[in-house]
């Protein structure tokens, strides 16, 4: 075994020796109590029937301070429950307002999806009249379009229709839908 260090263990007896005379004080002072108190009843000569009065003043205050704790505790409780309440009625508010919004999502998105398709179904459609039509009408017609919008529908059409309405276009205009042709994918993304 290892012995304490002699700083530790002269400590250690003060500490002890201070616990044992607070122990001495208090015993005696209880001895003192019970002799006044019984000389105190040896000197009246009736037995009254109510209570020896002792001074409780400080256990009562003691009492009354933790009953004021115990109520604030209460009311804290209380707001605190409060708030618990008002912060799951939010959190359902929440809940709802968020699944109305998903669902207004999806009907959104449902609406644009439709509103897509029709669109790309009226460019075909369209396409599709350009194509039957026959190529000296078309060339004259595409060009009165501006350049992105005429290449739009040569891009779609049958390549041999597409080059048989570009055989009818001037030159400058057969060039100007060439150019916005090649470059219309020049800035997607390669990786």
């Amino acid at each position: 075994m290892t012995k304490a260090p002699s700083g530790r263990k002269g400590t250690l007896q003060v500490v002890a020796g201070l616990l044992l005379f607070s122990a001495v004080i208090r015993i005696a002072g209880g001895a003192t109590d019970a002799m006044a108190l019984s000389s105190t009843v040896s000197e009246q000569p009736e037995k009254s029937s109510e209570p020896v009065s002792t001074d409780q003043s400080p256990a009562t205050d003691i009492l009354a301070a933790l009953r004021a704790r115990e109520a604030r505790l209460n009311e804290r409780e209380s707001r605190m429950a409060d708030r618990m309440q008002a912060l799951r009625v939010a959190e359902q508010k929440m809940t709802q307002q968020l699944a109305a919004l998903t669902r207004a999502e999806e009907a959104l998105s449902d609406t644009i999806a439709l509103a897509d398709s029709a669109s790309e179904l009226d460019l075909a459609r369209l396409t599709t009249v350009y194509e039957n039509m026959a190529a000296k009408d078309a060339a004259a017609l595409f060009e009165q379009m501006p350049p992105q919008f005429a290449a739009g529908f040569l891009g779609m059409m049958e390549p041999i229709i597409a080059a048989k309405v570009m055989a009818g276009l001037a030159p400058e205009t057969a060039y100007s839908f060439s150019v916005v042709l090649a470059g219309r994918n020049a800035q997607v993304p390669t990786q």
